[in-house]
């Protein structure tokens, strides 16, 4: 862990990422943003995603749409909406510069046209780098994820990064990796090419579903 230093862009934002450290701060008033570099690192298999039964079920109710950064801020905004949180005024603002350059991404999940849930990060190479994600119902957070796996496959995308393994990311195949395993997988995938953007998501839960079978 090491302070950022006053100098934070988002262009050193971006070389922060690329040598494998990511940007937090203590809590939302805090000013002082400091680098991660976790000893063993949370990834999420692309051909490893868990879809349970429930979730199964879930996603096939299709009482909800997904769109690819339709409302960014909104999602960044929504993550950042909890007791406890890393995301402050300077995190917020580079996140919202990196997604007007066009490296930062987010996957919405809506209902009725409210956003309920989501998912952002960053992209370099062929690495999705998951920032964070949200849930305002039951499994919104698990409806992105299974949604946002299928289109980082379907785009090219070689590394999802989840930066820590939860438990909630363990039940969906996620695995914790050692920094030095995870240091050699993304400097690969940065040598890749992927477009988030080159395709739109999944028309429906059917294809998700189908492609998973596929994969598993």
């Amino acid at each position: 862990m090491k302070d950022a230093d006053n100098r934070l862009d988002a262009a050193l934002l971006l070389r922060g990422y690329a040598s494998g450290i990511f940007p937090m701060a203590e809590a939302r008033d805090d000013p002082r943003v400091f680098w991660v570099d976790p000893r063993r690192r949370g990834i999420m298999p692309l051909d490893g995603f868990r879809i349970s039964r429930s979730l199964r079920r879930r996603l096939r109710r299709q009482d909800y749409q997904i769109a690819l950064n339709q409302d960014f801020a909104g999602v960044v905004t929504a993550c950042a909406d909890r007791d406890e949180t890393w995301i402050n005024s300077t995190i917020f603002d580079l996140y919202l510069q990196l997604h007007a350059a066009g490296t930062a991404h987010s996957l919405e999940v809506r209902q009725d046209g409210a956003l309920v849930g989501g998912v952002y990060g960053v992209t370099l190479g062929a690495v999705f780098f998951g920032e964070s994600m949200f849930s305002r119902i039951t499994n919104a957070s698990k409806i992105a994820l299974a949604f946002l796996v299928d289109h980082l496959r379907q785009t090219g995308f070689a590394l999802f990064d989840t930066q820590f393994l939860t438990q909630h990311l363990a039940s969906l195949g996620g695995i914790e990796i050692p920094r030095s395993a995870y240091h050699a997988r993304l400097r690969r995938a940065l040598q890749q090419t992927a477009d988030f953007t080159s395709l739109p998501p999944a028309a429906n839960a059917q294809e998700v579903l189908q492609r998973s079978t596929q994969t598993s």
